[in-house]
């Protein structure tokens, strides 16, 4: 039975973890071990899930969550906060550029009028909503709902190293 069940199985979770891996900054196969070791533990006190696939799914979607919150978290040992005499070293100003072009990468791949809209967001030219909204055709009561879901998107699609917010306290 459970032989049976882990074989039917696996190419779901592989599939899960390989989908939600680069939204969580750990790698798909970590995702499928803690994975198959929650099952383990389900199996041992509670016996097999009702619908497997639909546990699996919420189980790959909490060890990912659980994953960007610990991302978040961590920080390395040798990480000082810079000063301002290092922001304008060469290695400060090409990483800065490095997640500029990643930014930029990421909302060129987002769906929908999302690309625009970022585009418009990130202008240099600091745009208002009614420009924002004028240039792209659309309410300017739609554009915070809209900006909403887009970065959402562009939050999913960036890795951890980008998105992570830097420690508060």
């Amino acid at each position: 039975m459970t032989h049976d069940l882990v074989a039917a199985l696996r190419p779901l979770l592989v599939a899960e973890a390989c989908a939600e891996a680069p939204g969580s900054g750990a790698e798909p196969g970590d995702l499928e071990q803690a994975v198959w070791l929650r099952l383990l533990e389900r199996l041992q006190s509670d016996g097999p899930p009702a619908d497997p696939q639909r546990w699996l799914r919420g189980a790959v979607r909490a060890e990912a969550r659980r994953c960007r919150r610990r991302t978040r978290r961590e920080r390395p040992y040798d990480t000082e906060p810079a000063a301002e005499a290092d922001r304008h070293d060469p290695e400060h100003l090409a990483l800065a550029a490095a997640r500029r072009r990643a930014l930029r990468e990421a909302v060129r791949r987002l769906p929908g009028r999302c690309p625009r809209l970022m585009e418009a967001l990130l202008s240099p030219e600091d745009l208002t909503y009614r420009e924002i909204a004028g240039e792209l055709g659309i309410s300017q009561g739609s554009l915070g709902p809209e900006r909403s879901r887009c970065l959402g998107c562009l939050h999913r699609l960036l890795t951890p190293e980008v998105a992570a917010r830097s420690a508060r306290g």
